[in-house]
């Protein structure tokens, strides 16, 4: 109480000590939060563009949430990947078509696996694997001709390389640490093979535009101290390749909304690592109001709320109330997609 007074009175605030005192805790605002101020972006993200999005499990949790809300979007064709150097020979291949064969797989455990690709793709024959692996790659190149805004977000720098080949895997499929021989990327390295790639696709498509964001999931596995300088090097990677494509590329602070405007674990899922349901809506809003205008922000909130209502359980799913309800749901979803701007398409 002594050391408050005095504080009190050092900023001009004095007290008779012989009536009891109240001093309002709104003469010293504080903020609980560290604000992260996000530039304005010239890039916008709407309904009348086509959004491919490649990256960690952070960047399917926006993903689906594009989806889910009508958005033309091709999230993840090779399945969910972490590292730089497997997103750009990801995107690599789906620009250049060229579909697998036999002997790019491994077989392990009874399954056949691409080490390029997500379990998801994995199958016990050969060709059962490659039938995934080839649809979904000709389906991504399609939607990649046309896409005009691409969303990257790297996970970690730290690779693992196949022994046999000494190329870097996308997904380990859980085999022997002995197969592989693990590293942390160097950042001239990833930014040279980007440059090559973006400078790719500008000659290509020169109307694309890239957001490039790191994943706010911290990988403990790798250690604290690791993880940090993980991050770090995804950061230098970004910075540059930003600095060289200033008018195509930009970045949204995903990361750092998570560790300081979030930093509390009740945004934390339960493994302590992953952003909560909560966080993960947080930052998509900061995204959604970052890169899209008013117009879309509104089509955007009409089509959540209308997957709000379709995603409702039910007490009674046989009634006839629900049913008029289903019915007119599905009405006004159908009024809204009638309403939104059809993509343009572009020639391959």
């Amino acid at each position: 109480t002594t050391l408050f007074r005095s504080f009190a009175a050092s900023i001009g605030i004095h007290s008779d000590h012989s009536q009891p005192q109240t001093i309002s805790y709104r003469l010293f605002p504080m903020n609980f939060i560290t604000p992260i101020q996000i530039p304005p972006s010239t890039i916008r993200i709407g309904y009348e563009h086509r959004t491919m999005i490649f990256g960690s499990c952070f960047a399917e949790a926006i993903g689906q949430r594009l989806s889910d809300l009508l958005f033309p979007v091709d999230l993840n064709p090779f399945g969910i990947l972490y590292n730089p150097d497997s997103i750009a020979t990801a995107i690599r291949r789906l620009m250049d078509g060229n579909l697998f064969t036999a002997d790019e797989l491994t077989r392990y455990d009874d399954l056949y696996h691409s080490l390029l690709h997500h379990g998801s793709f994995s199958a016990p024959t050969a060709d059962e694997c490659l039938e995934r692996i080839n649809a979904r790659l000709s389906a991504g190149a399609e939607f990649l001709a046309a896409a005009d805004r691409i969303i990257v977000t790297f996970g970690t720098s730290y690779v693992y390389r196949w022994k046999g080949t000494g190329a870097v895997v996308g997904n380990c499929h859980k085999m022997p640490d002995s197969y592989f021989r693990r590293e942390r990327l160097s950042v001239d390295k990833v930014v040279h093979r980007w440059n090559l790639l973006l400078d790719s696709m500008v000659r290509r498509r020169p109307e694309v535009k890239w957001i490039f964001t790191v994943s706010p999931v911290r990988h403990l596995r790798d250690g604290a101290h690791e993880n940090n300088l993980s991050k770090s090097v995804l950061h230098l990677i970004i910075e540059k390749l930003i600095s060289l494509y200033p008018t195509i590329a930009n970045y949204f602070p995903a990361y750092e909304l998570m560790m300081d405007e979030l930093r509390d674990y009740r945004f934390y899922a339960e493994d302590m690592c992953h952003p909560s349901p909560a966080a993960i809506h947080y930052i998509s809003d900061r995204f959604e109001s970052t890169y899209m205008d008013a117009k879309t922000r509104a089509w955007l909130r009409r089509a959540e709320a209308l997957h709000r209502d379709l995603q409702h359980r039910p007490i009674h799913p046989d009634s006839e109330a629900h049913r008029r309800f289903l019915v007119q749901t599905k009405l006004k979803l159908k009024q809204l997609r009638a309403e939104l701007p059809t993509p343009p398409t572009f020639a391959r």
